[in-house]
C-alpha cells in the first residue's frame, strides 16, 4: 500500500486515477480548490485537502509530507475558445501551479519528500506536424500550445534533483465523460459527423483506460523517467477516426466539416483538430507497457459500451 497525492483529482482523468488507486489498496490524498466539491465527487475514503490558490501558493506541507508519490493532473480545459483570458488561464494553471507544487516538494525534508512525481504533460508540445512520426526525442513546436507545454515541463523538471520525474505527454483521450469524444458524440449519433478539414491529419488518441494504466505504470516502474508519450500505439487519421466512430454507432460518418467553419466557431483553438500529430509511444514500448486498447475500432466500441 502506498500513499499517493493527486492534483486535478476531480477531472475526467483524475477521477479514474483515484478510483483505480483506491481499488488496488492505495491511500489517496486529493488536493482541491474546493474541498466540499472534491468530497462530493470522489466519495468517502479519499482524504481531500485544500489547495485553494494553486497558481499562487504551494500546497500545504502536511498534505505532501510522507507521501510516496504525486500524480499531478491539474490544468484548465484546453478545448474552449481561446480568448486572451482563457489562454492566460490555460498557461497559468499548468506552469504556475506546477511551479508551486515543486516549490512545496522542495520545502520538505528528505525523509518526508515523495520519491516520484508523475506530472501530466501533452502531445501539444510537438505542434502541428502532419504525418511525421513523433517519438519522445522529436523537437518541440512553436505554436501557443507547444510553448505552454515546454514551460509546463520545465517547471516539472525542476524537481529532478529531488526525485524521479516522469512527464506524461497525453494525447486525445477517448472517454464518454469528457474531452473531444463527448463533444463529437451528439453529432455522430444524428448522422451529422464526418472528417474535419479533409481528414488527413493524424489524431494522437488514447483510451481513458490506457491513460490510467500508463500513469500508474510510470508511477510504479523506477525506469520510467523524463518524457513519456501517452498515446495509443496505432495513431489514425481524422477520417479513420470518423469512420470508426460512425461504425461503432451504426451511423454514417461522411459529412465533411470544413476547417473554416471550425475557425469561425472556435477561433485559434480550432487548430487542435484541423492540424495533426502522428505521435508514437516509443518509451512505453521500451518499458514493456501493454495497452488494453491499441486499436481505434475496438477502443471506441469499448468506450461506447460502458456508459
Amino acid at each position: 500500500m502506498a500513499r499517493i497525492v493527486v492534483t486535478g483529482a476531480t477531472g475526467t482523468i483524475g477521477i479514474a486515477v483515484v478510483d483505480t488507486l483506491r481499488a488496488r489498496g492505495d491511500d489517496v490524498v486529493a488536493l482541491s480548490r474546493d474541498v466540499e466539491r472534491g468530497r462530493a465527487v470522489l466519495g468517502q475514503g479519499v482524504d481531500v485537502q485544500a489547495w485553494p490558490q494553486p497558481t499562487q501558493t504551494p500546497p500545504p506541507a502536511a498534505a505532501l509530507a510522507g507521501a510516496d508519490a504525486v500524480v499531478h493532473l491539474l490544468g484548465e480545459p484546453v478545448a474552449q475558445r481561446w480568448s486572451d483570458a482563457a489562454k492566460q488561464a490555460i498557461r497559468d494553471s499548468r506552469v504556475l501551479a506546477t511551479r508551486m507544487l515543486v516549490s512545496g516538494l522542495g520545502g520538505l525534508g528528505d525523509a518526508e519528500r515523495p520519491v516520484t512525481l508523475v506530472s501530466q504533460s501533452a502531445t501539444g508540445i510537438y505542434g502541428p506536424r502532419d504525418g511525421e512520426p513523433l517519438d519522445e526525442q522529436a523537437p518541440a513546436g512553436s505554436d501557443f500550445l507547444a510553448n505552454v507545454v515546454v514551460a509546463w515541463e520545465h517547471e516539472a523538471d525542476q524537481a529532478t534533483p529531488l526525485m524521479r520525474v516522469v512527464r506524461t505527454r497525453t494525447g486525445v483521450v477517448l472517454s464518454r465523460e469528457g474531452g473531444a469524444l463527448a463533444k463529437m458524440l451528439p453529432f455522430f449519433r444524428l448522422g451529422l459527423g464526418g472528417p474535419i478539414g479533409g481528414g488527413e491529419q493524424y489524431v494522437a488518441w488514447v483510451h481513458l483506460d490506457d491513460v490510467v494504466g500508463a500513469l500508474l505504470f510510470c508511477l510504479d516502474h523506477g525506469d520510467a523517467r523524463g518524457p513519456v508519450n501517452l498515446t495509443a500505439p496505432v495513431p489514425v487519421t481524422n477520417a479513420e477516426l470518423s469512420r470508426a466512430l460512425g461504425h461503432a454507432l451504426g451511423r454514417p460518418a461522411v459529412l465533411p466539416v470544413p476547417s473554416v467553419a471550425l475557425r469561425l466557431l472556435y477561433g485559434e483553438m480550432s487548430q487542435m483538430v484541423t492540424t495533426g500529430q502522428r505521435v508514437i509511444p516509443e518509451r512505453l514500448r521500451e518499458l514493456g507497457y501493454r495497452f488494453a486498447h491499441p486499436e481505434i475500432t475496438e477502443a471506441l466500441q469499448d468506450v461506447l459500451a460502458h456508459p
